[in-house]
């Protein structure tokens, strides 16, 4: 009887002929694709390299430019400064006016390291005024003499064209000097001059300013090409302002620049720039240009442009380092053809560790490439599998400062060093013996110990873990690394003596560590009597409630009646959101607003309010307010969708935007820029709760409020609380002397409306004038309303 050939030996053979077939195609692909690659890559890589110097010019000469169009942008600073200066000037103190305007001006252009203002006419002495400023010592001195800049001949030949006042030939706005050495900044310079013109367009004198060559060299010199480059700059006589000033070799260094400059290249830029050449979207430049140049027996490839200041911005790499690019391309083709028999070896070994990991494939899958440890995978897997136990997440504090301050690998490392410590921990103590370590997403690891513990044997272990964690530090780069954690613990026998079913644990325990982060605890164990998984689902049946009644129109405006304390009158209301619920009832914004902030509707809200109130005030002529928070002030896409609401009705000098003082602003510009469109269009502005919070004086005058809704915890007590009445008589006395309006909140009882009185308060809202309603009630057709400016009428006729 035959032998029974094994099962694993006919799998074996099968993969051993799939190999040898994948070994025969990987073969004959490498010969095909070598054969072919050589050729094709030596030419790509040819092409690539041309792009890549290209690409490097045109960055390098963007960033000239940019310096250039700085210098331009600072001239044309200090030309506005010398107009607004001659529009305003006095007779008397002119020359002390422009000598200020120098020293201001130069402390502004940090970059610059002279200036000019010159008025008058070039034919007439007596008609010049002119002073010089420059920097000296580290300060800035002030020259008040009339001959400076225009005694120069460079200066003389533009003056004229400049003075003709004649824009329409297309004279250009500025005028650069080439290089010139300048005897009191005792350094070589390059001006920058521009006309100043009075409203009516004459040129009234100049203004220029001085940048040190040595500055634009260093700029030129920080450009990068191959090893062997260099770049330059010529001015308008062809001067070289060149990286190679800083060279070690001078000789070398001298016969490159004497090369550049023989070379004669303004010749070679003729014309104007045309139209199409604008890289990077703003800078506009000449189209780069290209030409040999034979250095010391050496071929150089010459690249060259002209700037935006007219000057020629050129780099020269020698030809050598651009072909060297190509040596190893035909090296690397020749190593692929006579590795290809290794390669073929070496894709069997693949294939075979191809099916190793295959097997591993679910190891893998459930452990943590870093530590080892297994993954969130593998506990959740185990907690299905779990009877009872208790979890805890360990969370690494400070680990964000620990990421941004030593960067990713010292994370990494911190993770595993804690990983390993842990490990050894867990195996060494008795008490937790048997417990297992997993590592858990970012900054987490997980410890499950079998069997539930009481809360008093938690905290020994939870105690004895942070002792040992706080024992702790790592090192990274000579750097000592402390190391703390906070604990979130869930364990499956509940105080009440109930069991937590395993699959929630996990749950559990990260809401007990999000808990003791947010109570600044380094420990919190999940108690279900503090209701946070409660709280969680209230949250989200309020969020579920809240998007069906935006869906279906139940967030409507109540208005809240404004009592002029002046006329007696109502002629003003306060907006305030109020959702309808489904038995039609309202729901008071307290229910709803702060889930609205957390999942993002608050905007949604603010947006009907501001449609429904616009359409609800257009056809009478009440004042209303809206009340704005900082979340709408910074949202972009609302403040254009209110602006352009009030653009596009006649109600906006009717408009109050209420914003909510006690939240506080950090980003006073765009708040500003949002206050200034509205009140452009007529708009006024309130601060709402002023007097508690985030309270200060200079906030109002930086937000240029109108009116000071003065908050109701101070008016609520003015009848009992001499405190109090000081504060809110400071805040209405201050108002006063802004010219600013002042409301009292809260206004509960006919004593507080009597101490409102008292204090020249201008406006009184609270239920004892009138409470919120989805109807505008006023003194007209309101009992209560009424009732309460008859009373207020009869004490001012009292009084």
């Amino acid at each position: 009887m035959g032998l029974k050939t094994p099962t694993n030996f006919w799998t074996k053979l099968a993969i051993m002929l799939v190999l040898s077939v994948l070994v025969g195609v990987f073969f004959l692909g490498i010969l095909l694709m070598s054969s072919l690659n050589l050729t094709f890559a030596q030419n790509a890589m040819a092409d690539l390299r041309q792009q890549q110097i290209s690409d490097t010019f045109y960055a390098n000469l963007n960033r000239i430019n940019a310096h250039h169009q700085l210098m331009e942008q600072n001239t044309a600073n200090l030309a506005h400064a010398g107009e607004m200066l001659y529009r305003g000037r006095q007779q008397s103190d002119r020359k002390q006016q422009l000598e200020y305007g120098l020293q201001s001006a130069l402390t502004n252009m940090r970059e610059a390291y002279g200036a000019e203002i010159w008025y008058g006419s070039i034919d007439n002495v007596q008609q010049q005024l002119s002073a010089y400023g420059y920097r000296h010592n580290g300060g800035v001195h002030i020259q008040p003499v009339e001959n400076l800049y225009h005694i120069q001949d460079w200066y003389r030949r533009i003056l004229p064209e400049a003075m003709s006042g004649d824009r329409s030939a297309g004279m250009p706005e500025f005028y650069w000097t080439p290089a010139y050495y300048k005897e009191l900044i005792d350094n070589v310079v390059i001006s920058l001059t521009t006309a100043m013109r009075d409203p009516d367009g004459n040129v009234i004198g100049m203004a220029s300013t001085d940048w040190r060559a040595d500055e634009i060299i260093g700029l030129v010199s920080r450009v990068e090409v191959t090893p062997g480059a260099f770049a330059f700059l010529l001015d308008s006589e062809n001067r070289n302002l060149s990286s190679l000033a800083a060279s070690s070799d001078t000789p070398d260094a001298q016969q490159k620049i004497d090369a550049v400059i023989n070379s004669d290249l303004h010749s070679k830029l003729t014309g104007p720039l045309p139209q199409s050449a604008i890289i990077s979207g703003r800078l506009l430049v000449a189209p780069m240009q290209t030409m040999e140049l034979g250095i010391n027996d050496e071929a150089h490839a010459l690249f060259f442009s002209r700037t935006q200041a007219g000057m020629i911005f050129g780099v020269g790499v020698p030809q050598a380092e651009i072909d060297a690019v190509l040596l190893p391309m035909r090296e690397s083709n020749l190593k692929i053809v006579g590795l290809v028999s290794a390669l073929t070896l070496g894709l069997s070994g693949i294939i075979l560790l191809f099916v190793a990991n295959l097997l591993n494939r679910v190891h893998v899958l459930h452990t943590d490439t870093l530590t080892q440890l297994p993954n969130r995978e593998k506990l959740l897997l185990d907690l299905g599998k779990a009877n009872s136990g208790t979890l805890l997440l360990v969370n690494i504090d400070s680990f964000k400062e620990i990421n941004d301050f030593y960067g990713h690998q010292c994370g990494d490392h911190v993770i595993s060093e804690l990983a390993s410590a842990l490990q050894s921990f867990l195996s060494d103590h008795p008490s937790w013996s048997a417990s297992r370590l997993y590592r858990m997403p970012a900054d987490e690891l997980a410890i499950w110990v079998p069997e539930s513990r009481d809360t008093a044997t938690l905290n020994q272990l939870t105690t004895e873990l942070q002792e040992f964690v706080g024992g702790l530090s790592f090192t990274w780069l000579d750097h000592r690394i402390p190391m703390n954690v906070t604990l979130g613990v869930s364990t499956s026998l509940q105080p009440d003596g109930t069991e937590q079913a395993d699959g929630r644990l996990l749950t559990s325990a990260n809401i007990a560590l999000k808990s003791a982060r947010q109570n600044k605890v380094s420990c919190q164990i999940y108690d279900p009597d503090q209701k946070t998984r409660e709280s969680y689902e209230h949250n989200l049946l309020w969020a579920n409630r809240l998007k069906k009644a935006l869906d279906e129109g139940r967030i409507v405006p109540f208005f809240q009646p404004i009592l002029d304390l002046k006329t007696g009158r109502i002629d003003k209301f306060e907006c305030l959101a109020r959702m309808i619920d489904e038995d039609g009832q309202p729901v008071s914004p307290i229910e709803f607003l702060a889930v609205a902030k957390k999942i993002r509707l608050y905007r949604y809200i603010t947006r009907t309010m501001v449609q429904q109130c616009f359409s609800r005030f257009a056809d009478n002529d009440y004042e209303f307010s809206l009340n704005l928070s900082c979340e709408d002030l910074l949202d972009p896409e609302l403040m254009t969708f209110i602006v352009n609401s009030l653009e596009q009705s006649n109600i906006a000098p009717r408009v109050i935007f209420e914003i909510l003082e006690s939240e506080g602003i950090e980003n006073y510009s765009a708040v500003r820029q949002f206050i200034d469109r509205v009140k452009e269009l007529g708009c006024r502005i309130a601060i709402d709760d002023f007097g508690t919070g985030y309270s200060n004086f200079e906030h109002l005058l930086r937000l240029n409020v109108d009116i000071i809704k003065i908050d109701g915890t101070l008016v609520k007590h003015l009848d009992t609380d001499p405190v109090a009445y000081s504060v809110a008589r400071g805040i209405q006395q201050f108002a006063a002397g802004l010219g600013m309006q002042t409301v009292a909140e809260y206004v509960h009882s006919s004593a507080i409306l009597d101490k409102v009185q008292l204090l020249n308060i201008d406006f009184a809202q609270g239920y004892h004038v009138g409470k919120p309603l989805a109807t505008l009630v006023t003194d007209n057709d309101n009992s209560l309303v009424s009732a309460q400016v008859l009373r207020f009428n009869n004490r001012a006729s009292s009084l």
